[in-house]
């Protein structure tokens, strides 16, 4: 199993938005993709907004590029949710879920 994460500091009048935008659109859609497992999505606040950290679990490299279109660390950032955030990773992280 390959834990995929993405960081992104969301404006801080725009963090709500940015937790909507995961729960109505992006969590429902992996929800459908072959060798998605589960998210986890962790939240901090900042002193320049709200830092979020989202782990996806997937059953291997080959469901990631499924989901990103082919180049696995290639973060997937919809247009939307780039305009919510101050910064974010362009690339994700993977990490192999050891127990």
């Amino acid at each position: 199993m390959i834990a995929r994460h993405w960081r992104g500091l969301a404006r801080a009048h725009r963090a709500a938005d940015y937790l909507q935008h995961l729960r109505t659109e992006t969590l429902p859609a992996l929800q459908g993709l072959a060798g998605f497992v589960d998210a986890s999505v962790l939240s901090r606040p900042l002193a320049d907004g709200v830092e979020f950290l989202v782990i996806t679990r997937w059953a291997s490299l080959e469901a990631i590029a499924g989901f990103s279109g082919g180049a696995v660390e290639v973060a997937v950032v919809p247009e939307a949710v780039a305009a919510m955030m101050i910064e974010y990773d362009r690339r994700a992280r993977h990490f192999e879920v050891l127990g």
